[in-house]
């Protein structure tokens, strides 16, 4: 299938996606914020210039959308112009971000994983659900972990990338 627009529109269309205050970066912020934890965003000093990090608790959270990080869920879909040129990007942002995560564990950073099918989407957590989940992964001290629409589960940053062999 062809793309529907033309190189210019595409090119333009990519260029107004956001890095920071996003969406799903709000939702989660104003979680934080109701809970009342202090936290600082995009931190440029750290590996992966994280979304959050939470000093007192030695934290990091990150948010992830699901197609730009390939996520295992139904908001990922493999596109279907360009496949090789969009899967070689996606394997890329996968490789940085376990680079990264593992960087900042071997820091002491404890790293969190918030995926967007979390957050926005169908099969989304409410509110209660998803503050009671950071909440028990901030004060629990648990290793690193993510949520995704099926709750709170390990991360593993040594996990090799969906693409490469």
């Amino acid at each position: 299938m062809a793309d529907v627009h033309n190189p210019a529109t595409r090119s333009k269309n990519m260029r107004a996606i956001g890095t920071r205050d996003t969406a799903i970066e709000k939702r989660l912020a104003g979680l934080l914020n109701a809970a009342g934890f202090s936290f600082t965003v995009q931190d440029a000093g750290l590996p992966g210039r994280p979304d959050f990090v939470l000093a007192e608790y030695r934290c990091i959270i990150f948010t992830h959308g699901c197609f730009w990080h390939h996520h295992d869920c139904y908001l990922f879909k493999v596109p279907a112009t360009r496949t090789d040129f969009w899967l070689a990007k996606i394997d890329g942002n996968v490789r940085r971000d376990r680079r990264d995560i593992a960087q900042l564990a071997g820091q002491g950073w404890r790293v969190l994983v918030v995926w967007e099918c979390a957050l926005r989407g169908r099969l989304r957590l409410d509110d209660a659900a998803l503050a009671a989940r950071l909440e028990e992964w901030i004060c629990g001290g648990s290793g690193s972990a993510q949520i995704d629409t099926r709750g709170i589960s390990a991360l593993d940053p040594g996990a090799k990338t969906p693409f490469s062999s």
